[in-house]
């Protein structure tokens, strides 16, 4: 009987560990455009394409940026941590996605486990492999507050920033 409980126990201890170990890893917004990219599934892809977060990176090649880098004592805006953390905040997990700036797996989390169609269609299964949600307005607020409430960015307004990004699936 002793025996039985060990081998039980230390069986649920490995599933626990896998479960909380699982190593998500980034994929890339083109990905997401294989579903996401559809009026009928909400076109969130072209969304966020023609959105500052899509040109959160390049951005950083601007004059703008140069004379910010410089008064902050920063030599190379595309290369600072500081910088980075916000215009590509995947630059230092998936350098490869650098360019993509503020990608929906910046939000959503990596999308390696929940990307697949089969995964997506349940909700449950999805989150379980990694897909980040936000249960109210006010923790997608929180989650941008990270980087729009920052020295040297204009006063954040959520609610109107929110109507130019959000994305939602269609109601059926």
């Amino acid at each position: 009987m002793r025996k039985a409980a060990f081998w039980l126990i230390l069986g649920l201890f490995l599933l626990g560990s896998v479960i909380i170990g699982q190593n998500f890893s980034y994929v890339g917004s083109g990905k997401c455009k294989m579903c996401h990219q559809t009026e009928s599934r909400g076109n969130q892809y072209s969304l966020w394409q023609q959105s500052k977060h899509a040109q959160s990176f390049s951005v950083l090649t601007s004059e703008k940026a140069a004379e910010r880098a410089q008064a902050a004592d920063v030599s190379t805006p595309t290369e600072a941590p500081q910088c980075l953390k916000c215009h590509a905040p995947l630059a230092d997990k998936a350098p490869e996605l650098k360019d993509e700036g503020v990608t929906c797996e910046v939000c959503h989390g990596p999308g390696s486990a929940y990307r697949k169609f089969s995964i997506m269609k349940d909700r449950a299964k999805a989150i379980e492999n990694g897909l980040k949600l936000y249960g109210s307005p006010e923790a997608i607020k929180t989650y941008c507050l990270r980087c729009h409430e920052n020295a040297h960015h204009q006063p954040f307004n959520f609610a109107a920033a929110w109507q130019k990004i959000k994305h939602p699936l269609p109601q059926k």
